[in-house]
């Protein structure tokens, strides 16, 4: 299958290398042409997981969208979510009817790029699919070095607009057999994992990560304390679901910890283990801030509320997140109100959810 990623951290070079090996016929974008360089230069990456190390052809890298993305059947999108409004411009004059879109995770940035695609004047018939967290744990070593810790085992998917939902999913499963479907994107964008594990482990070891220079929330930072904390949040992830009437399985962070039935399977000894995650960050502007938190723990809260669920410890961590912020974070951009989506009633919403907009 010709596979088209668009991005150029952990997650985009983790899936290149993997779906090269694979077999796909893999092109590359970054817009960081510079960066990108040492891939054009050696033809590949160098992958290394359990198996060792080894170089891993490319068919292409280019900081030409145009080029990544020309005949892509596929199209992955690794990225932060903090990025997707300015990749899918780039995206824009440049997909065609047919193409799949698949976005992991989300965010619900399957109905935001969908909405950028179209208000730039592309009205092609696309498949916007998007997850609950990366195909990889991965962490990048090099320029082109990539270091796969764990592969997900189970990639709940929902497809934007949903009447597209069993080719999109047929698709994935290609190149992602661990992809199943999970209903529309709403329920996809709540079983988004980032804001549901980073978001307490940045606020309650907050003052280690600007007390250290390198500091690892999964081995020291994750306390009883804070699983108690993160337990409550999905809980509360979960609430909405059911209210909203997504059935199971809903895939409890609890598993992650406690045995192998999670998305990674059993991943935390191996995360922990492989010392990529002892790391420096800055709590203004990494991304388990700008993306999990301002963006998709607002969502889920903007959600709850929505669904008249009650969800203190998400909105008690958008409070103590906002104040060191200095701004509102119950008004950021991925919010229903912001999306101009809180006015839906449910039936409504199920509407847009299928058909699109």
């Amino acid at each position: 299958m010709k596979i088209a990623i668009l991005g150029g951290g952990h997650g985009a070079y983790a899936a290149a290398a993997d779906l090269a090996e694979a077999g796909h016929e893999l092109r590359l974008w970054r817009r960081d042409a510079a960066a990108l360089q040492s891939v054009i230069d050696a033809g590949g990456i160098l992958l290394k997981d359990a198996s060792g190390s080894r170089e891993v052809p490319i068919a292409l890298a280019t900081p030409d969208i145009a080029n990544a993305l020309r005949g892509a059947e596929l199209v992955l999108v690794p990225s932060p979510a903090t990025a997707q409004t300015d990749i899918a411009r780039a995206m824009a004059p440049h997909l065609v009817d047919g193409q799949v879109v698949f976005l992991p995770p989300g965010s619900f940035g399957s109905l935001v790029m969908s909405r950028t695609v179209r208000a730039a004047g592309n009205h092609a018939e696309l498949a916007w699919a998007e997850t609950g967290t990366l195909p990889y744990l991965a962490r990048k070593h090099g320029a082109r070095e990539v270091n796969v810790t764990v592969r997900a085992i189970h990639l709940p998917t929902g497809v934007y607009p949903a009447r597209h939902s069993d080719r999109a999913v047929r698709l994935i499963r290609q190149a992602y057999p661990s992809v199943h479907a999970c209903g529309d994107a709403l329920s996809a964008a709540l079983m988004n994992a980032g804001p549901v594990i980073h978001s307490p482990l940045m606020v309650m070891n907050a003052a280690p990560l600007q007390h250290f220079e390198k500091w690892d929330i999964h081995t020291e930072g994750t306390t009883p304390a804070v699983r108690a904390v993160t337990d409550r949040l999905d809980l509360e992830r979960i609430q909405v679901r059911e209210a909203l009437g997504y059935g199971a399985p809903h895939y409890p962070l609890a598993d992650h910890y406690n045995n192998d039935r999670w998305m990674y399977g059993d991943a935390h000894k191996k995360l922990q283990k492989s010392g990529d995650w002892r790391e420096h960050i800055d709590l203004h502007s990494h991304r388990y801030i700008a993306e999990d938190t301002e963006l998709g723990l607002a969502f889920l809260a903007s959600v709850a509320q929505w669904a008249q669920v009650d969800a203190p410890i998400a909105q008690g961590i958008l409070a103590i997140v906002g104040g060191f912020l200095g701004r509102d974070l119950r008004q950021g951009e991925r919010t229903l109100a912001s999306l101009g989506l809180a006015g839906l009633s449910r039936a409504e919403m199920r509407q847009l959810l299928h058909q699109g907009e």
